[in-house]
């Protein structure tokens, strides 16, 4: 649904100095890269606009940027302490088995192992048992094709989390 009016949230955001709207960016996405781009951009006038701007970012970040961005995400399973977005996220894998929330870690580390990051997911709405099966297909992935689905699950969690800046009320 695209607005034709800037909502609230969007007109604070766009509204922010600098440096507290990079402070937002950052919280949503680590990588500056990314988070430069989109302050590049502003001010947005829609909703769909700053969406199409990040996802534009993602398409751009480099190896090195990436690597940044999945530095912000813990593993699956390990939602950061305090951290409302990481735990909300993860929703899904609060309520597993003991059994499952082992052999999670055991496919992370695993994961880890092979590609030398954490196994990054757009967890929200996905069951434990989904992120499982997720890990298992993907860990036998070529480094190359596995990068390119990072890609696009940061970019589909980077627009989840900006909707929540832009919807946000004052």
């Amino acid at each position: 649904m695209t607005s034709t009016s800037t909502s609230p949230g969007l007109a604070r955001f766009n509204g922010l100095e600098e440096h507290a709207a990079h402070a937002v960016l950052i919280e949503a996405c680590a990588s500056t890269a990314w988070a430069r781009r989109l302050l590049a951009g502003r001010p947005y006038a829609t909703a769909e606009d700053l969406y199409a701007s990040s996802d534009a970012a993602m398409a751009e970040l480099t190896a090195d940027d990436l690597a940044d961005a999945m530095a912000g995400h813990p593993p699956i399973g390990r939602p950061k302490p305090g951290d409302p977005a990481s735990a909300r996220e993860q929703r899904g894998m609060a309520g597993a088995s003991e059994e499952l929330k082992a052999e999670m870690l055991e496919l992370n580390l695993a994961y880890q192992e092979r590609f030398g990051h954490v196994f990054l997911i757009c967890a929200t709405g996905r069951t434990g048992e989904q992120m499982r099966d997720a890990l298992k297909e993907r860990i036998g992935n070529a480094p190359e094709r596995e990068r390119e689905i990072v890609r696009a699950e940061l970019g589909k969690i980077n627009r989840i989390r900006l909707a929540r800046i832009v919807e946000e009320d004052a």
